[in-house]
């Protein structure tokens, strides 16, 4: 968890490093969130649509995000939390969620931090990109 003193701007939260998405963890999310969408489990369906292979499921990157603020602070700092997909995370990608501070402010008395979040692939490309205000 963080220490409020020490969040200022241009902070950033300790990576999370995922393992790369097997098939598995696709089949265990899609179990978990209740979207059984076979884009994301059927590589013949993917084939049929015209993509290689099957691809995670745009939640999962946001629930990635999700812990990797809830890494840095209690589930009840966050304040808001918003997300924009960007690209597809592939069978076997390795995804990376990381977080900045881009402001600390004060709100009715209370110290918040603005961060700007993103999901990127070991490739560069940017999966997911997003923004959460907590209270630090």
């Amino acid at each position: 968890m963080t220490t409020a003193d020490i969040v200022e701007v241009g902070t950033e939260l300790p990576a999370l490093r995922i393992n790369p998405i097997s098939r598995t963890t696709l089949a265990l999310f899609a179990g978990a969130s209740g979207d059984h969408n076979p884009m994301h489990i059927d590589i013949d369906v993917a084939k049929s649509a015209g993509l290689d292979d099957v691809f995670a499921h745009g939640m999962l990157s946001m629930a990635y995000l999700g812990r990797l603020l809830t890494n840095w602070v209690d589930p009840q700092s966050i304040r808001s939390y918003r997300v924009r997909f960007a690209a597809i995370t592939p069978v076997h990608g390795k995804p990376t969620a990381t977080g900045k501070v881009t402001a600390v402010d004060e709100v009715d008395g209370e110290r918040r931090a603005t961060l700007e979040l993103a999901v990127t692939l070991a490739d560069g490309t940017v999966t997911l990109t997003g923004d959460a205000v907590v209270a630090v």
